[in-house]
């Protein structure tokens, strides 16, 4: 952790700040290693301090090593420690403090600027240390071995709901904590829904079936979509389906140090769109993942940070037809010094469940 702290210390330097205050769980625990859900981290020229109510004093002594632990309550607010430290400019999560709080702190704090940190801390985060690629890694198994199970389960009659709730299932007795977001599960037509969270629909045969899902590993996230046919794929399916492969596989060869989100989302998106599918890949290639299931470096049109050692990306093209379906194919990516390691192992050659 000291090594994070002297680059927050970098940036306090660089923004002419007396401290960071930082509570955004993802930012938080990056910072201290604090698991629990409520504390803040403040990181000073020469101190760092860890603040937290009666709940979670024991778990941050054990979490959060080198850092002096002080007790909040309602007698003793975080405005009220903050008074008693020396800070006249205070760099602030700008992007998840809230309006209330904010205005807590011009009232309670008067003298105080508070400067906004331009996502400093995400920015940090983006690049992972091989320790963190390992546990995103880990991550990305535990899901690729969940794929391979419920190949085994899908056919017809069985749910949606059910095929989400095994996958949890199955991910946490692999070791994973949970699921990193939702899994999406869509099929027939509703997998023309890029976001399809699972209902209670029946799988049919002859449904092509998304699979959006992924899990948490030591608070890392993986995230990996495949798209496969239950029954023998139609041609029309087919062509959806190779040309969505062909723009990610394509995308993905392209990956290394220097190049922009925006340049691999046009690669991928210049191909959909030469296969007649343009107006149907409405979102973007992809997104970074780390603490966060979306975090940067974009993998978009507005992507327009380079690519270098440890960023953590997805490149998931996809063509969503109305009335009749869709295909989406993603991949985790390591971006590394020789280009790229692809965490995702699942093939992704066209299944069809017979």
């Amino acid at each position: 952790m000291n090594t994070r702290i002297e680059k927050l210390r970098g940036i306090i330097e660089e923004k002419g700040l007396d401290a960071i205050l930082s509570y955004k769980p993802e930012n938080r625990r990056y910072i201290s290693g604090f698991t629990g859900s409520t504390g803040y981290a403040l990181i000073t020229k020469d101190q760092a301090i860890f603040i937290t109510d009666f709940r979670y004093i024991g778990q941050a002594k054990i979490e959060c090593p080198g850092f002096t632990i002080i007790e909040n309550s309602k007698l003793k607010t975080i405005t009220d420690i903050l008074k008693e430290t020396p800070i006249k400019r205070l760099g602030i999560e700008e992007d998840f403090v809230t309006y209330g709080q904010y205005q807590e702190f011009i009232e309670k704090l008067e003298g105080m600027t508070f400067v906004a940190l331009d996502a400093a801390i995400t920015k940090l985060r983006a690049v992972k240390t091989p320790e963190e690629v390992e546990m995103i890694a880990k991550a990305a198994s535990i899901a690729d071995e969940a794929f391979s199970h419920i190949l085994t389960v899908v056919k017809p009659g069985i749910s949606e709901d059910e095929i989400a709730l095994e996958l949890e299932y199955f991910m946490k007795k692999k070791g994973a904590s949970k699921n990193s977001f939702d899994p999406i599960v869509a099929s027939g037509e509703r997998s023309c829904l890029p976001h399809g969270r699972a209902t209670d629909k029946l799988i049919e045969k002859g449904d092509m079936l998304t699979l959006d899902f992924g899990c948490m590993y030591k608070g890392y996230c993986s995230d990996m979509t495949r798209s496969f046919v239950v029954g023998e794929a139609t041609e029309k399916q087919k062509a959806i389906y190779y040309a969505v492969l062909e723009a990610q596989e394509k995308a993905l060869a392209a990956v290394k140090p220097g190049l922009t989100g925006i340049q691999l989302d046009t690669i991928a998106r210049d191909i959909i769109k030469d296969k007649g599918y343009g107006e149907y890949f409405g979102h973007g290639l992809g997104h970074g993942v780390g603490l966060e299931i979306h975090e940067l470096p974009h993998v978009n049109a507005i992507g327009d940070i380079e690519m270098v050692p440890g960023h953590v990306i997805t490149i998931e093209p996809g063509i969503y037809l109305p009335g009749f379906g869709g295909v989406r194919i993603e991949d985790l990516v390591v971006v590394t010094d020789a280009g790229y390691r692809v965490l995702s192992k699942s093939t992704k050659e066209l299944i069809e469940l017979k």
